[in-house]
């Protein structure tokens, strides 16, 4: 597996890795989030709009690669895994999606010290989802803690703000990871 920027036709298969990611990793009965749920949330983004939305912010990060930070995971000729970012008073981390197959492979460690490193000495911000403990578990080993901040995403994903000063230290690169940003910073009107 491989690691790179994305190109304007990965796109096409960016939106639907969105979306399934989304589908293994978020139904939660107990808040009342099911497949229905999330297809009626998520569902645009493996539509002709939210394919398009990733074709603008991957030229975004090509124009701007100071600002604006994506990198994809290939697996062969599909797309596994995905980070993004954008840099403004804080660099907000988000979206950050492994698809379950590939999990606990080192991946999630692998891109997170990718990001860490365009994001330099700049404080940090993200969402996760609250029951996805296994990501806050992971974040809090590359410095990133609760503020206490919570949201609920479209009034029902339970959402936790986490933050990392600059220069904090943390990870080993082994973490592991699901879909880790609840509503993902750099797409938050899908």
């Amino acid at each position: 597996m491989m690691i790179d920027a994305p190109r304007p036709a990965d796109a096409e298969q960016l939106g639907p890795l969105l979306l399934r990611v989304w589908l293994e990793t978020y139904p939660h009965p107990a808040a009342g989030i099911d497949e229905e749920w999330i297809r009626e949330q998520r569902g645009s983004a493996a539509t002709a709009e939210g394919i398009d939305q990733w074709r603008e912010f991957i030229a975004a990060a090509q124009r701007e690669p100071e600002v604006s930070y994506c990198r994809v995971v290939r697996r062969g000729t599909g797309l596994v895994g995905v980070i993004c970012g954008l840099r403004g008073e804080l660099v907000t981390l988000g979206p950050m999606y492994l698809l379950e197959e590939v999990q606990g492979s080192g991946l999630g460690g692998r891109l997170m010290a990718e990001f860490l490193a365009w994001a330099g000495s700049d404080p940090m911000a993200l969402w996760v989802t609250e029951y996805n403990e296994r990501a806050v578990r992971f974040y809090r080993r590359y410095g990133f803690e609760p503020t206490g901040e919570r949201e609920l995403w479209r009034g029902r994903l339970p959402n936790l703000r986490m933050v990392r000063d600059g220069g904090s230290g943390g990870g080993d690169g082994a973490g592991v990871i699901g879909g880790v940003a609840g509503s993902g910073d750099a797409f938050r009107s899908q």
